[in-house]
């Protein structure tokens, strides 16, 4: 600033001058009769002073406007220079944030990706390990179920040949208890039923096996009585009647016969039903299958279940009986470990949910990271950038704060 105020006042003093010497020149030439030669000299001499003094002047102003276009010409050397070099750096620092970022979004996604793994892993693993497992005990009892079946159907077929063997009534009783222990043995576990209890209280009326039912709430139980009979001596005279062709004899043997099924079926319902201890059936169990047939074919299944609550039962049937009953305990045990199975996929289901909590944090400072970063790329620099255009138009009234010095500072 000051240099251009010392160059305003030398160029107004070389004015100043000239016209001085117009002025001069021009008295001169009117009064030029009348003054006397040294006064001439004199005034030639002034004139010679002033015109010498006005040409240093104009060669002092010269040399100053051409110092300066040089000081004008290298602040904008420096300041372009300035402007590369923050332009270079702005681009080196941002590549160096895109790789850095990149570098913590590839981290990042990587230890997601093990964590889910991980997670996948021990989820299935669990799942599969449990499942697998009651699974497996299920195949290994179904197939002890279908072993005790072709153990009874090969018992069975010599049932037929038993019975001409045995006639006795407490033979064929003891024939029928152990067939019955038998099929009980093989299709259920001991814990299971129970062997010569008294099912109705007060009384001291033992059956001779019964099965332990689950009761409504945990803990409590429910017996099923099952007891046998086998009237073997009415068979047999039903199958020598049909043998004989006899219409007479084949009636009064079907006669006796459903008479003596009904009276064992009275005094079961008599002896060993009493709900809610036991259930409100009992089930007869028949030795042979063909006497069973023939119980069925009578017609008698209908009756002794209206009448007294009774199910007839032969040796397959009640081995298909049984079945239900074990695939009954089997699905409790199931739906109990089912429970379990819930439970396992509750936990995981809450350790999930934390899980989701903290990828949502993760997330949330990635997106505020983003935000800082699109921050430091576009704001900051778009206000780096208003400063650099603001240093290279350099104005008059920001020549203090551009950090240069003018020719006037140098000389001070």
């Amino acid at each position: 600033m000051e240099l251009y105020l010392t160059l305003a006042c030398a160029v107004l003093l070389l004015v100043c001058i000239a016209l001085l010497i117009v002025l001069i020149k021009k008295s001169g030439d009117k009064k030029d009769g009348g003054i006397s030669e040294e006064l001439r000299q004199s005034r030639l001499e002034t004139y010679n002073v002033i015109h010498n003094s006005s040409e240093a002047q104009a060669r002092t102003i010269s040399e100053m406007k051409n110092s300066v276009n040089e000081s004008l010409k290298v602040s904008q050397d420096n300041t372009k220079a300035m402007t590369e070099l923050i332009d270079r750096r702005m681009t080196e620092l941002r590549e160096s944030l895109d790789r850095r970022f990149q570098s913590l979004e590839e981290k990042n996604e990587k230890k997601l990706s093990e964590m889910k793994q991980v997670v996948d892993e021990k989820l299935q693993s669990t799942l599969e390990e449990r499942i697998s497992r009651s699974f497996k005990e299920v195949s290994e009892r179904l197939e002890q179920v279908y072993k005790g079946l072709g153990e009874m159907q090969t018992l069975a077929t010599g049932v037929g040949d038993l019975k001409k063997v045995l006639s006795g009534v407490k033979t064929r009783g003891i024939l029928g208890e152990i067939q019955l222990g038998a099929i009980l043995e093989q299709m259920l576990s001991p814990e299971q039923y129970e062997k010569n209890t008294v099912t109705v209280k007060g009384t001291s009326n033992p059956v001779e096996y019964a099965v332990k039912l689950p009761g409504a709430n945990d803990g409590e139980r429910v017996l099923l009585p099952i007891d046998s009979k086998f009237p073997s001596d009415a068979y047999v005279k039903l199958c020598d009647a049909y043998d004989g062709g006899n219409t007479d004899e084949i009636q009064a043997a079907q006669a006796e016969l459903v008479q003596r099924i009904k009276g064992f079926a009275k005094d079961i319902h008599t002896k060993y039903i009493s709900p809610p201890d036991t259930t409100e059936f009992a089930i007869m169990f028949l030795p042979t299958e063909g006497l069973y047939a023939e119980v069925v074919r009578l017609g008698l299944v209908e009756v002794l279940q209206a009448d007294w609550r009774i199910t007839v039962a032969g040796p397959t049937t009640m081995a298909a009986l049984l079945n239900s009953l074990q695939m009954g305990f089997r699905t409790l045990a199931i739906q109990k470990r089912s429970g379990e199975v819930w439970k396992v996929l509750g936990e995981v289901k809450t350790e999930f949910s934390k899980f989701e909590e903290v990828l949502v944090t993760t997330q949330k400072r990635l997106d505020m990271a983003y935000r800082d970063l699109d921050k430091l790329v576009t704001t900051r620099t778009r206000a780096i950038q208003r400063k650099l255009r603001d240093v290279e138009a350099l104005p008059d009234s920001d020549d203090s704060d551009t950090g240069y010095l003018t020719d006037g500072e140098d000389a001070e």
